[in-house]
């Protein structure tokens, strides 16, 4: 089915990520059309227009819309506008990839709620889509029953990350344990160990929780450690499952997933025999998500995650970010 594509947003995470994605995408699917971007800043909309093969490139994001009709849009903006862009799109009526966090507070997850009605949208937690995470989640789900899954840890750290609010990073982890759990958050305690030397606010996160399926989890966020890595572990009944997750400049890229069964090692594969091409785009989850996406749509069916899934992965990140101690659904 050919499909007209427009995106907004041109800016580095953009340029780094989903403009290479849509690239390879249109490569792969010829009768893809790359009609359009769109960015505040001309120089950039065209530098992203020249280097990805968009055909037209715009600083009006109605005018684009108006104009080109596309089928679907991505959206790829500050966290600060994305409310605000996204309820613009879903109440015109086009289909929305939207880049995570979708919105910074509950409140405006429902407003986009509202304003997409029944626009199909999709929210892009690349994690959910990243070929090792994927693979992982086929092999929990292949060997353990949901009652018998006991227990996720997710640790991402970061180098150098300075910022007060690292709640738009964690977010990723905090959904990622949610999609490999199968399940939702119960309650959460949170505790916060404060680096008063890296900046003011900057602090490691930590969060002991149990899920509605009743396995526990926990979560480990540090931003000013010495290594790029996000690793996940799994444990059943007879079962455990190791994820050294490939996201972009991490130390443990390609990756690699290991599965023991009553401590014998039964796969250990290189993240690099999981995914059908080298690009960090597509170990990272940003080419999957919108080849799950644009399928979605072609075959008629609403794209996943949407807002109402994502919902309570941001209220987690809110708690975060206003330092809260406990959280229950």
């Amino acid at each position: 089915m050919p499909l007209r594509l427009a995106t907004i947003g041109c800016g580095e995470h953009a340029t780094g990520s989903h403009g290479p994605a849509l690239a390879f995408y249109a490569a792969r699917h010829p009768a893809t059309e790359l009609l359009a971007c769109c960015d505040l800043d001309p120089g950039k909309a065209e530098r992203y227009r020249a280097r990805f093969g968009f055909a037209r490139a715009y600083t009006d994001l109605r005018r684009m819309l108006d104009t080109e009709r596309p089928d679907a849009v991505s959206l790829v903006a500050p966290v600060e506008r994305t409310c605000e862009l996204a309820c613009l799109i879903l109440e015109w009526g086009f289909p929305l990839l939207m880049e995570k966090p979708p919105g910074r507070t509950i409140a405006e997850v429902d407003r986009m709620i509202a304003a997409a009605g029944g626009v199909a949208h999709q929210v892009a937690f690349n994690r959910r889509f990243a070929p090792l995470l994927r693979e992982l989640k086929r092999e929990v789900d292949a060997h353990v029953a949901p009652a018998e899954l006991q227990h996720v840890h997710y640790e991402m750290t970061r180098v150098g990350r300075r910022e007060p609010d690292f709640s738009t990073t964690a977010i990723h982890g905090v959904d990622a344990v949610r999609y490999l759990a199968g399940s939702d958050y119960a309650e959460i305690h949170f505790r916060y160990q404060a680096l008063p030397a890296a900046g003011p606010g900057v602090a490691n996160v930590l969060l002991d929780a149990m899920m509605a399926s009743g396995a526990s989890a926990q979560l480990a966020f540090c931003p000013t450690a010495g290594v790029v890595v996000e690793r996940a572990v799994v444990h059943g009944r007879d079962h455990t499952f190791y994820a050294y997750v490939p996201m972009r400049d991490a130390f443990d890229a390609p990756g690699r997933l290991q599965h023991l069964e009553k401590g014998e090692l039964k796969r250990d594969a290189k993240g690099s025999e999981l995914a059908d091409s080298p690009e960090p785009f597509v170990h990272g989850g940003f080419y999957g998500e919108y080849v799950a996406f644009l399928d979605a749509l072609g075959a008629g069916r609403p794209p996943s995650p949407g807002l109402r899934e994502a919902r309570q992965s941001v209220a987690v990140a809110e708690c975060i970010r206003e330092r809260k101690g406990e959280y229950r659904a």
